[in-house]
């Protein structure tokens, strides 16, 4: 008789383990397996809880459940919990045991949920792979109380091979996911080469990258965010389907700590799904896809001295083990995005570059060509007039003469500011020290004043310098003084340009779409490199011209 039962577990373990390798569908094979133990132990119901890190359960797979349990969709299987779930999740359920009484069973008798088939108990054994836990297999049978040792060791040894199978099956999805990823990262590089090859400025990427990883992956949320000015603010976003930008929404001081840690990390980190909703607290919450679980942060750590941003997705996996391949494809990815944003550096580079040889080609052009007739034609006036000046009487041309000499001198001086302001040399000095040798060649008397120290871009020099020459400019023209003020002020956040003057004044408040040619050249070269211009002016006090410009943050 012991044989024979002997001869029977053999048997029952050889169906179970065959039944596993039939199928590498995690659903399909967990319901056949319960269904076949069923039938091979004389048992009638069973039920498969999967258990993740964090407690959470799902019923995966049941079979021949009592109509008690199967109510509301099966109400009872998904919500509240039972002696045998809280056993697992507090580590003392390590073997097969017997459950005295199961509470879902005790609330269908208590709440009259409806027929419970006379079930009132169950063996509950815990599914494993090593010492990786996995969830919990419940059997049981109608008036069946005790399960016996040889009952529970076999049920047991099943629930190995369910674990084994499950570990399996887990390692083939996640490199069938990893593969599938990379594959799919070939072709977002690929469109991102492509896209990058047609975009002419920075700022557009992060749009770009937000389309194209819509595009590309099965990710239900992605986000870029930048940190400016040592403030995280969210650049796109993809969810939905669509892509949102221009969101200027600034993270909250809690979403800033989770930034500060993947940056800090190094590496692509973790993020559950409530951190997910802090850090994107100040975003719609139609924006936020309900079915986010959790998430994952990715530094992109750019090359260039400008600060760092982060890469965020969102995923529907409850477990940090699920998404693992996603983890390895998106730091993968954010190489793909750094490299672009610093060849779109580059190219800018390159342009800039080439505007400044085109300046000082056409520099040379006019110095040897324009600038050469003018002085030809003021010495010529000048010789002129001398000639008509000595005769007796004074010959009516020689006037005309001396208004010739006077506009040619004039447009002589015009045209070599010109050509200073198409060959900004000097920088090398200090902003300061350029803009008072251009004033003294202008014929002005420049005081300059500093306040704080700190390095700035050089492309925000340039852009100052330019501001600050046409100013001078405006005030060798139009102030009727011979002298101007001028200080440079620099903090943590910002360089502010202040050029003035106690002229005649008259300049009045334009806005950007006045057609006073100075002021809107001044204006639209703050704007072009992120700040702002101020004016103000009075008959009594003179004029005063402000560029204000944000600073990127400086690390230490």
């Amino acid at each position: 008789m012991v044989e024979e039962a002997g001869m029977q577990e053999m048997m029952t373990l050889k169906t179970i383990a065959e039944t596993l390798n039939t199928s590498n569908d995690l659903s399909l094979m967990l319901g056949t397996v319960v269904g076949k133990l069923l039938e091979l132990t004389g048992l009638t119901a069973g039920w498969l809880f999967l258990i993740d890190e964090n407690g959470e359960y799902t019923c995966v797979s049941d079979y021949d459940l009592p109509p008690a349990l199967m109510r509301n969709d099966k109400e009872p299987m998904r919500l509240g919990t039972c002696w045998c779930i809280n056993r697992f999740r507090d580590g003392r359920l390590q073997h097969a045991v017997n459950i005295i009484n199961c509470k879902r069973l005790e609330d269908a008798v208590e709440f009259k949920w409806g027929d419970t088939q006379n079930i009132t108990h169950h063996a509950t054994v815990p599914l494993r792979s090593g010492e990786r836990m996995l969830g919990l297999l419940n059997v049981a049978a109608p008036g069946k109380e005790v399960f016996s040792d040889g009952e529970l060791a076999l049920l047991q040894a099943v629930a190995y091979q369910i674990g084994s199978a499950m570990e399996r099956m887990r390692l083939y999805r996640a490199e069938q996911r990893r593969a599938e990823l990379y594959a799919r990262l070939g072709d977002f590089g690929t469109s991102l080469s492509l896209a990058v090859n047609e975009c002419t400025e920075v700022d557009a990427l992060s749009g770009t990258v937000a389309r194209l990883l819509g595009k590309h992956f099965d990710w239900p949320f992605a986000a870029l965010i930048q940190q400016t000015n040592g403030t995280f603010s969210i650049q796109a976003i993809f969810s939905g389907g669509e892509v949102w930008l221009d969101l200027e929404k600034s993270l909250s001081l809690e979403g800033t700590r989770f930034m500060d840690r993947i940056i800090d990390h190094y590496r692509a980190a973790w993020l559950s799904a409530d951190e997910l909703l802090e850090v994107f607290s100040q975003v719609k919450v139609e924006r936020i896809p309900s079915e986010l679980q959790s998430g994952i942060g990715v530094p992109l750590a750019y090359h260039s001295p400008e600060e760092p941003g982060v890469l965020v997705i969102g995923t529907g996996a409850r477990s940090e083990d699920l998404i693992k391949a996603d983890r390895e494809v998106l730091e993968a990815l954010a190489e793909h995005i750094i490299a672009s944003r610093e060849s779109l550096k580059l190219a800018d580079h390159r342009r800039e570059l080439a505007r400044l040889e085109e300046r000082n080609r056409l520099a040379r052009d006019l110095h040897d060509s324009v600038n050469q007739i003018l002085f030809s034609l003021s010495l010529t006036a000048k010789g002129a007039e001398s000639m008509l000046s000595g005769t007796k009487p004074v010959h009516p041309a020689a006037e005309v003469l001396r208004d010739i000499r006077a506009l040619s001198q004039e447009a002589l001086k015009e045209m070599r500011a010109l050509i200073m302001q198409l060959r900004p040399a000097g920088l090398e000095a200090g902003l300061l020290s350029a803009l008072q040798d251009y004033g003294a060649k202008q014929g002005l008397q420049v005081v300059a004043d500093r306040k704080g120290m700190r390095s700035i871009p050089r492309f925000i020099e340039e852009g100052l310098w330019r501001i600050g020459q046409e100013a001078l400019n405006n005030i060798r023209k139009h102030a009727g003084v011979t002298s101007a003020c001028i200080l440079f002020e620099l903090n943590e956040t910002e360089a502010k340009l202040t050029v003035s003057d106690r002229g005649k004044g008259g300049a009045k408040r334009r806005k950007p779409s006045s057609q006073s040619l100075g002021l809107s050249i001044m204006r639209e070269r703050a704007q072009s490199i992120g700040g702002k211009l101020e004016l103000w002016s009075s008959s009594q006090r003179g004029t005063t011209v402000t560029a204000v410009i944000p600073l990127p943050f400086e690390r230490e």
